[in-house]
C-alpha cells in the first residue's frame, strides 16, 4: 500500500514529529511505500506550508495519488494563530477537500484546543468525512465525540506507546556516568519542552526542602517555540530553580538517545502538567520502568500503570515527591528557631511565617524553602510580609466573552479575535511588571532604607 503521512518531521524538534518516525518504521516494518509530507523543510520527502486554507488545498491536490493518507493531527498545524472565523471556515472547508479527495483518510488526533475558534456544522462534516480517527484515551474520545456530534464508537482509541522503542542500551549506572550524575543521589526528572502547560515550576516548587540530602531535581529541556509567553515563562523557571537548592536546568535540545539516558538515569520522572491530552514522556518512562509522578489530567490516568502515581495539586505533588525520596528527607533535624527583632509587630508577622513553614516542611509544600539562596526563614518571612500588598493585587485578565443575551457571547468572541494583536500585549507586560515588583519587594534586603529599618 502506498502512503502519505503528513507531519512534522526530524530534525523539527517536535514530539509529534518524533512519533511520525516511528509510525513510519512501523509502516515500512509491514510492507508499506512510506511518503513523508511536512509542513517546512524537513527530513521528510514533501514539504508544504499547511497553514491555511491555500496550504491545506494545495494538500487536497495531492493525497489523490496514495492509497492511504494518515495525518498526525495538531491545529497548529493547519490554523493560524489568532484566527479569524472566516479563516477558520475557509481551512475547514480545505480540509474537508482533503477527505473528499483521499482514497482512505485517517487522522491522528494529538491534541484540539476545544476553546479557540468556532464549532460549526462544517467542523463536524469534516470531522464525520474522515474514515478513521485515532485518538489515545478514552476521556479524549468521548469529550471529541460529544464536541463533534460522532458516536464514539466511530473512534479508535490507540495505545499512545505502541510504536515506540528503545534508543538506548545503557544500564543506570552506565547513564549516570555519561551524565555526570553521583551513582548516590535520588534524581527526580523532569524532561520535555519547556511550555507553561507543562508545569516543571509546580515539579521546582513541590521540591523545596529536598535538596541538600542527596536528592536533585533535573529539568532536562528547551523552549519549543520563541513565543514571548514561553520565553518569559523558561526565565522565570530559571530563577526559581536559582533560588532552590538541588534544582538543576539543562538548557538545550535533547537528542533521542540521551532522552532515554536521562530516563534510564532518574529514580522518579515527575509530569505536573496543567493539562495534557496524553503524554509520549510517560510512555517512554513505560519501556524502562521508570515510576512516574503525574498530574491527574486529560487521560494520564490511562496511561498510568502500577509505577504511576496520580496527584490533583500542588500539595499532594509535594507530599507524592517527599514519600518517594523516603528516609531521605524524613531524617532531616528540624531548624533551630530563629532570633526575633525587638519590634513586637514584625516579631509576630514573623513568628507567624515561621509557623507556617515549619508546617509546611511537615506536609513537604513548597513553601518549606529553609534557606532559599543564602537568606533564612526570618528573612523570607520579611519578604513575604513586605510583598503581601503586591500579590493581594491580582493578575490582569481578560473579561469571560460569554453572556445570557443571546448573540452577544458570539460577538465577545468575535471583538476578542478582532482586537487580541492589541491588547493581549498590554495585558502580558501589565503582569509582568506585577512580578517583577513582587519579585523586586521580596528581595530586597530588610536591613535597607526604606524597607522594615530606618534609614541611618
Amino acid at each position: 500500500m502506498r502512503i502519505l503521512m503528513v507531519s512534522p518531521y526530524p530534525p523539527v524538534r517536535d514530539g509529534i514529529a518524533q512519533y511520525a518516525v516511528q509510525e513510519v518504521k512501523r509502516f515500512r516494518a509491514e510492507g508499506h511505500d512510506v511518503e513523508v509530507l511536512s509542513p517546512g523543510p524537513t527530513a521528510a520527502h514533501h514539504h508544504l506550508d499547511l497553514c491555511g486554507p491555500r496550504g491545506v488545498l494545495a494538500l487536497a491536490k495531492r493525497v489523490g495519488g496514495y492509497d492511504r493518507v494518515v495525518i498526525q493531527y495538531h491545529p497548529d498545524v493547519f490554523y493560524p494563530v489568532p484566527c479569524s472565523a472566516a479563516t477558520h471556515a475557509a481551512t475547514t472547508g480545505a480540509l474537508l477537500a482533503v477527505a473528499r479527495r483521499a482514497k482512505e483518510l485517517e487522522v491522528r488526533v494529538h491534541e484540539i484546543d476545544y476553546d479557540r475558534g468556532p464549532r460549526s456544522a462544517l467542523d463536524r462534516l469534516f470531522w464525520r468525512s474522515v474514515d478513521r480517527i485515532v485518538l489515545h484515551t478514552d476521556v479524549e474520545r468521548d469529550r471529541f465525540a460529544a464536541t463533534f456530534g460522532l458516536m464514539p464508537g466511530r473512534l479508535t482509541v490507540a495505545d499512545h506507546g505502541e510504536s515506540f522503542e528503545r534508543r538506548t542500551a545503557l544500564g543506570r549506572a552506565e547513564a549516570r556516568a555519561v551524565l555526570d550524575v553521583p551513582d548516590d543521589a535520588f534524581v527526580f526528572l523532569c524532561i520535555g519542552f519547556v511550555q507553561p502547560h507543562k508545569g516543571f515550576d509546580r515539579a521546582v516548587r513541590a521540591f523545596a526542602g529536598l535538596g541538600g540530602h542527596d536528592v536533585r531535581l533535573d529539568i532536562v529541556g528547551s523552549v519549543r517555540v520563541e513565543e514571548p509567553e514561553y520565553l518569559d515563562h523558561a526565565e522565570e523557571l530559571r530563577r526559581l530553580a536559582d533560588d532552590i537548592p538541588g534544582v538543576t536546568i539543562h538548557d538545550g535540545y535533547t537528542s533521542d538517545e540521551r532522552f532515554d539516558e536521562w530516563l534510564v538515569a532518574s529514580d522518579v520522572v515527575v509530569l505536573p502538567y496543567r493539562f495534557i491530552w496524553s503524554s509520549g514522556v510517560l510512555e517512554r518512562a513505560r519501556l524502562y520502568d521508570r515510576p512516574v509522578i503525574a498530574s491527574a489530567t486529560g487521560g494520564l490516568a490511562e496511561q498510568a500503570n502500577q509505577w504511576t502515581t496520580l496527584v490533583t495539586d500542588d500539595a499532594g505533588l509535594a507530599a507524592a515527591m517527599r514519600d518517594a525520596a523516603g528516609e531521605r528527607v524524613r531524617a532531616t533535624p528540624p531548624a533551630p528557631w530563629p532570633d526575633l527583632p525587638d519590634d513586637p509587630t514584625t516579631a509576630r508577622d514573623l513568628i507567624q511565617a515561621e509557623v507556617r513553614a515549619r508546617a509546611a516542611t511537615e506536609r513537604g509544600s513548597a513553601f518549606s524553602m529553609g534557606a532559599v539562596g543564602g537568606t533564612s526563614r526570618v528573612s523570607a518571612g520579611v519578604s513575604t510580609v513586605r510583598s503581601a500588598p503586591l500579590r493581594r493585587v491580582p493578575p490582569l485578565s481578560l473579561p469571560p466573552t460569554s453572556s445570557a443575551r443571546p448573540g452577544a457571547g458570539a460577538l465577545k468572541r468575535l471583538v476578542r479575535r478582532l482586537t487580541a494583536w492589541e491588547v493581549d500585549p498590554i495585558v502580558h507586560q501589565v503582569n509582568k511588571l506585577r512580578a517583577a515588583a513582587i519579585e523586586t519587594a521580596e528581595k530586597t534586603d530588610g536591613n535597607q532604607p526604606g524597607a522594615d529599618s530606618p534609614p541611618n
